[in-house]
């Protein structure tokens, strides 16, 4: 299937309309996803790049040089088990304004969803095709370590152990192993983002909220003397970046 359009796949169908006079028919709804971003409660934007002025987990001083992320599938559930999916990826990158909004490209019924969610990355099967607007980018991973795309580029500096600037370089990336001809992947790495439920009375806009200092936090707390640099080919380091993936993002406030 081309992915260079939004296309909607409607996995089941969420609502079925009888002829009983008493049905209500359901309308629809429009809605955007809003990404925003904070550092424990602190809104960080793209002007506060270039400064080190946070503090991780693990008490080392930070700055934030580039961050960008890939999401796709939009999910919306009901109660039923019954959901419908947007196979669709945006990049966001703190860099670019208007990519921190995600309009679905068709609308969705009202009613009640018990959950919203979306993929952190890409899946495997998704992983595997080829996107224009991500080689562009150049968001590729290299064929020895699997190809495909990174799920985030999250670089910066930091105040090592003798308090001098040293780069760091968060990549994610589908987890691999004996990188070269042929490498093998001993764990998935990307993630399911469950926001949680809501009830679609009229157009609406989801803020989702990335806590950064949550990539460092929980449940690992990540050194950064450590680890900062060559991530990618480091296996065990990406199984880590997600598992604190898992606590990073929040359903904010919900506009409609």
């Amino acid at each position: 299937m081309s992915r260079f359009a939004p296309v909607l796949i409607i996995a089941l169908l969420l609502y079925t309309c009888g002829t009983d006079e008493d049905d209500t028919v359901s309308t629809d709804a429009m809605v955007t996803l809003n990404f925003t971003h904070n550092w424990d409660g602190e809104t960080v934007t793209d002007a506060d790049f270039s400064t080190i002025k946070f503090a991780n987990a693990n008490g080392e001083m930070l700055s934030i040089e580039r961050l960008r992320y890939l999401v796709s599938d939009i999910r919306f559930s009901n109660s039923n088990n019954e959901f419908l999916t947007f196979d669709i990826h945006q990049l966001i990158d703190l860099s670019i304004e208007n990519s921190l909004s995600l309009t679905l490209p068709e609308a969705v019924l009202k009613g009640n969803y018990t959950n919203v969610s979306f993929n952190f990355g890409f899946d495997n099967e998704d992983n595997a095709e080829n996107y224009v607007d991500l080689n562009l980018a150049s968001f590729n991973v290299p064929d020895m370590l699997g190809g495909g795309y990174h799920y985030m580029q999250f670089d910066g500096k930091f105040l090592n152990s003798n308090s001098e600037e040293q780069g760091f370089n968060y990549h994610a990336i589908r987890a691999v192993d004996n990188p070269g001809m042929n490498p093998t992947f001993p764990q998935d790495t990307f993630f399911t983002v469950n926001l949680g439920a809501i009830s679609l009375t009229d157009d609406a806009s989801l803020t989702v909220e990335m806590n950064i200092a949550e990539w460092f936090k929980s449940p690992n707390t990540w050194d950064l003397n450590s680890l900062n640099t060559v991530l990618m080919p480091n296996s065990s380091a990406q199984i880590v970046i997600s598992e604190n993936g898992r606590n990073v993002f929040s359903l904010g406030t919900v506009t409609q």
